[in-house]
């Protein structure tokens, strides 16, 4: 599909028509700070609206709702004829929409998706509404923190696949001509998340969606802070351990899905991802 790249000075019809079309039929991929968000706005836990309101364990909005726009069922958080309930709480996706956001070299940048620009599809009306530039929409949208939480997350996933590197060449997994270990890496950068969830304890899964930390009582950085620190404790203990080349290669398998399920939550290319990270195993000495 093609890709419009945009500039903050663009203006451009974003004056919502509050329709509520891009509320069905949509993905909404979620990370743990906007889940914890989310919760705190439904003012319950976020273990509580993972297991209600998510799927994939908690990553993604669950799209479960009346049926409207184009025969779709609508975001679980929907309300017909009212918007969003959690509007104050909804994460990224949503601020941004229809625009979208990447991250190169440090540096974002923004795009919308197709030929045409995409509320035109379902809410033409939007052509006479005032127009906004990209800069003021991103303001009112108020996604600073969201996207500062983004990249942190981003920061996330990295860390954990250096905790994989750390198996895999700093052992001896890959002096023992080991090749399972980026054959199974290989393989989780093409299933889906569900599927991945398979090679990731269910404490870890838990530890990485919903930490025991409030939302309310924490700003941003105390979050983050706190959360990656419980993560790599958690992992840190673990490693402590005496492990044999097999148990070694299993932790290694573990992580990487971990770090890979971690870049879904944020809408990451996991197959790229993975791509990159196995070539750089075999520059150091891994074998495949």
């Amino acid at each position: 599909m093609n890709r419009v790249s945009l500039h903050l000075s663009d203006q451009l019809p974003l004056t919502c028509s509050r329709k509520g079309t891009c509320c069905h039929g949509n993905q909404v991929l979620i990370n743990p700070w906007e889940l914890a968000s989310l919760a705190n706005e439904k003012k319950i836990s976020s273990r509580d609206f993972r297991d209600q309101y998510c799927d994939i364990n908690g990553i993604r909005l669950l799209f479960n709702g009346v049926v409207g726009f184009n025969n779709q069922k609508s975001c679980s958080q929907y309300i017909e004829n009212k918007g969003c309930s959690v509007h104050n709480g909804r994460p990224l996706a949503c601020r941004l929409f229809p625009i979208g956001r990447q991250i190169q070299e440090n540096k974002s940048s923004y795009f919308f998706q197709g030929t045409n620009f995409p509320c035109l599809n379902g809410c033409p009306e939007v052509t006479e509404l005032p127009l906004l530039s990209v800069e003021d929409y991103l303001k009112g949208q108020n996604t600073q923190i969201f996207e500062e939480a983004q990249d942190a997350y981003l920061e996330l996933v990295q860390n954990l696949a250096d905790y994989a590197f750390i198996l895999l060449l700093d052992t001896e997994l890959a002096k023992s001509g080991d090749v399972l270990t980026l054959q199974t890496w290989r393989k989780l950068g093409s299933l889906s998340p569900n599927e991945m969830t398979n090679y990731i304890p269910q404490e870890w899964i838990d530890l990485y969606t919903i930490p025991e930390l409030s939302f309310s009582e924490n700003t941003l950085s105390t979050f983050i802070q706190h959360h990656f620190e419980s993560i790599y404790s958690t992992i840190q203990l673990q490693l402590e351990q005496p492990l044999t080349i097999d148990q070694i290669r299993t932790k290694a398998i573990e992580l990487m899905a971990l770090a890979l399920f971690a870049a879904h939550s944020i809408g990451a290319s996991t197959k790229d991802l993975v791509e990159m990270w196995i070539e750089t195993a075999k520059q150091n000495g891994a074998n495949d």
